[in-house]
């Protein structure tokens, strides 16, 4: 056990990340937001310019480009000092300033996809092949492909002006979360979002209970306001698809990355006819511990002491295993997470649970997270910057004018190199206990992306189409469903304390106000391992197609680019092929069961 982590003031500065590249000082960020709200407005004044010339065109879309790329890093800045501490009210008020500022320019540039829509297509075709205008094209032909779902002028301009108002639900079951809940002590050591997995994962039994059992209750104890923003959102989601024309909001959420909504009920399904391996687990994993009994509170009990591994050794680690890629990958890869600070890792109170990356402002693809040492923490930090390389090679080759890659996609190169580092591992280390440590951090990474996230996609499937049949979602509708989720998943194996677990919901403030997210963690785990698995037969294809793949970013739709790559997502095989690749984990660890006893 540790002590309650410190202040933020108090974190070495090498633990932090490189912020002052964005803004040297919080006075620098206040100046370009009194700028950037006049430089956002103004670009209202291209309105009815568009179809006149290519010059006119590109003059507005050059104009535009640099305002977005100057909100971005507002944004960024904002939210990432948030992140570190969510008790800085100052930083906070930086965040919501910066989401009005992103309405403000949502609505300034609300005329943009009508007045592309109006456009004789085949006339201004040839235009963006002018090298003014080539960079847009993509962006372009997008705004194209959605005619049927663009509506007029006025409409978008209103459409546009509630995405701030809209936004607020987002913001209070975070804040409830980060800020308002005292998820209490165990041990004499506070419980917060920065330890809660390294406590329900302690060897202690007695404290795994207390921890597991203080976060839920807390979260309970806000199950009605949380329930209340949740209800909100999803009816917001449900509003913008009916006022889009779309059939429903999951059609809505696919369509913009042109993935057919088959794609996810495959997931599903396929998810659902291999849930007995899941089921198969829970009985190993008891066996392991001893216990009559597992209960949720024991799905992250450590079966051996794991290894200790510190930031550096990590990063080695890292490195090793994603060699195959090459010297170049691998050295831009260990300078961003050393010398070039990319990542904020340290320990704080106030930091927010989880972690991401932030590659959006084309200075550093920033990573956040609490490092809590050893295979855990490193897997975590393999996943994020499979993120921070996606997005720095994709800006190293692609304009800034060309989409972001999705997020479909970006959950394939995370995964990519947790597989990608796990291989390694297994292929050097030969201990019996280290290999199973190892099994348990991949079977761990397994239940959050292949167990937990798609039950998490059943949930809000389920409640976006009670919102679309007219009912209401209330704090005990909601633990109920989930309740009866994790139980599907959990079989018998697993005894479900029914109220604390139901909360589940409420303890992910963040995924399920990403609108259909949690689905492409599954999606993106599978393709990953499918990716590696090609890295056997033929390395050297394997490393130059996945590399082209980050370096498309989002200039193909993600469905194209990971097919040019070699895996189809449109079928069952990269999820089925993934199940398997977790069975064989379950039938390793009986074998090393059955040598121990």
């Amino acid at each position: 056990m540790t002590a309650t982590p410190p202040a933020r003031k108090d974190v070495p500065r090498e633990q932090t990340w490189d912020i002052e590249a964005l803004y040297a000082t919080p006075q620098d960020w206040d100046t370009e937001a009194a700028a950037l709200a006049q430089d956002a407005a103004s670009l209202g004044r291209y309105a009815g310019t568009l179809g006149q010339s290519p010059e006119a065109l590109a003059g507005y879309l050059s104009a535009c480009e640099a305002v977005r790329m100057r909100l971005t890093r507002l944004m960024s800045y904002a939210g990432m000092a948030a992140s570190v501490d969510g008790k800085d009210t100052e930083a906070a008020a930086r965040r919501d300033r910066a989401s009005s500022l992103g309405s403000v320019f949502a609505a300034a540039t609300a005329f943009e996809s009508p007045e592309l829509l109006a456009l004789d297509e085949k006339a201004v075709r040839p235009w963006l092949t002018r090298p003014d205008l080539a960079d847009f094209a993509v962006m372009v032909e997008r705004v194209w492909r959605g005619r049927p779902h663009i509506r007029s002028a006025e409409v978008e301009e209103l459409l546009g002006l509630v995405q701030a108002p809209f936004a607020s639900e987002r913001g209070i079951h975070p804040a409830l979360a980060n800020m308002d809940l005292d998820f209490g002590q165990v041990g004499g050591v506070q419980i917060g979002q920065g330890n809660i997995d390294r406590l329900i994962a302690d060897p202690d039994r007695q404290i795994r209970q207390q921890a597991w059992e203080s976060y839920a209750d807390a979260h309970l104890s806000a199950q009605h306001t949380m329930a209340a923003a949740l209800s909100t959102h999803v009816r917001q989601n449900v509003f913008m698809a009916r006022a889009r024309r779309y059939p429903d909001a999951l059609t809505a959420a696919l369509t913009s990355d042109h993935i057919p909504t088959a794609v996810f009920h495959t997931l599903i399904d396929t998810y659902k006819a291999n849930i007995h391996i899941w089921h198969r687990y829970w009985q190993v994993r008891r066996r392991w511990l001893g216990l009559d009994q597992l209960r949720e509170y024991d799905v992250k009990a450590p079966l051996v002491s794991p290894p200790p591994l510190s930031y550096q050794e990590s990063v080695d680690a890292i490195c090793a295993g994603m060699q195959p890629l090459g010297d170049d990958y691998v050295s831009q890869m260990r300078s961003g997470l050393t010398t070039e600070r990319w990542v904020d890792y340290a320990n704080n109170a106030g930091k927010r649970q989880g972690a991401y990356s932030n590659g959006g402002a084309r200075v550093k693809p920033y990573i956040f997270m609490s490092f809590q040492g050893g295979l855990s923490s490193m897997s975590t930090l393999a996943h994020e910057i499979g993120h921070s390389m996606h997005s720095h090679l994709a800006q190293q080759a692609q304009a800034s004018s060309v989409p972001r890659y999705t997020l479909f996609a970006a959950e394939v190169a995370s995964n990519f190199n947790q597989a990608m580092v796990r291989h390694h591992l297994f292929a050097t280390n030969t201990d019996p206990t280290f290999e199973v440590a190892l099994i348990e951090e991949a079977v761990s990474n397994f239940h959050r992306y292949f167990f937990i996230m798609p039950t998490l996609a059943r949930f809000e499937l389920e409640i976006h189409r009670r919102i679309e049949a007219g009912e209401s979602l209330s704090a005990p509708d909601l633990n109920t469903l989930m309740a009866d989720l994790l139980q599907d998943g959990y079989g018998e194996g697993v005894q479900v304390d029914r109220e604390r677990s139901g909360i589940t919901w409420g303890e992910f403030s963040t995924h399920l106000y990403a609108n259909f997210y949690a689905y492409q963690y599954a999606t993106g785990i599978s393709a990953a391992h499918q990716l590696r698995a090609g890295f056997d037969a033929d390395p050297e294809t394997a490393r130059t197609k996945y590399l082209q793949f980050l370096s498309e970013g989002g200039r193909l739709d993600p469905l194209d680019a990971l097919s040019a790559a070699g895996v189809d997502l449109s079928t069952a095989r990269p999820v089925e092929e993934t199940f398997k690749v977790l069975s064989g984990y379950v039938d390793r660890l009986e074998v090393l069961l059955s040598e121990r006893t």
